[in-house]
Order: structure tokens, then sequence, then C-alpha cells
């Protein structure tokens, strides 16, 4: 009997898969805690739209994601500003 997707895994690719330099580095570590206020932020916008998703907004849903979005805003900007700063004089 022929598949038409055959899975075909031989042990060393199993092993090749979780090989150790395919862990992410320190420097990509430091990006991700850098980006991790945004990140957060962008979740509760999310989480805030989702739970006006399948109701007609109340007052108390619209001042959850106008919170959120300014969240999320204040986040970015404070990211950007963070990346600018650490250009080298007369990068930017």
């Amino acid at each position: 009997m022929h598949h038409i997707f055959p899975l075909k895994v031989s042990l060393r690719e199993a092993v090749t898969a979780f090989a150790p330099w395919m862990e992410p580095t320190d420097a990509e570590l430091d990006a991700i805690e850098a980006e991790m206020p945004l990140i957060l932020a962008d979740i509760d916008l999310a989480d805030a739209h989702i739970i006006a998703l399948d109701r007609t907004p109340s007052e108390l849903d619209e001042r959850r994601i106008r919170r959120a979005r300014r969240q999320a805003l204040a986040a970015r900007a404070a990211l950007a500003t963070r990346a600018r700063q650490s250009l080298p004089l007369g990068a930017a």
C-alpha cells in the first residue's frame, strides 16, 4: 500500500532536530526579553478584543480595549525609543 505522504524519519533526523546548535543565542534571548513588555501588551489587547468578540461591546469592554491599545502603543513607543538610543551617534 502506498501512502500519499510517507512518514519516514530516520533516527539521525529525529536527533538532529533537537541539536544544541539550534537553540536561540544569548543575543536572541536578550532581544525577546527587551520586547517582552510589548508582547504582553499586545496579548492584553488581543484578550480585550476576544472578550468583546461574541457580543455587543459594553462601555466596560470599550474602556478595556482603549486602555489595552494605549498600553500597547506606549510599549511600542518605549521600545522604539530604546532602539533609537542604542544606535551609534549619527546612525539614525
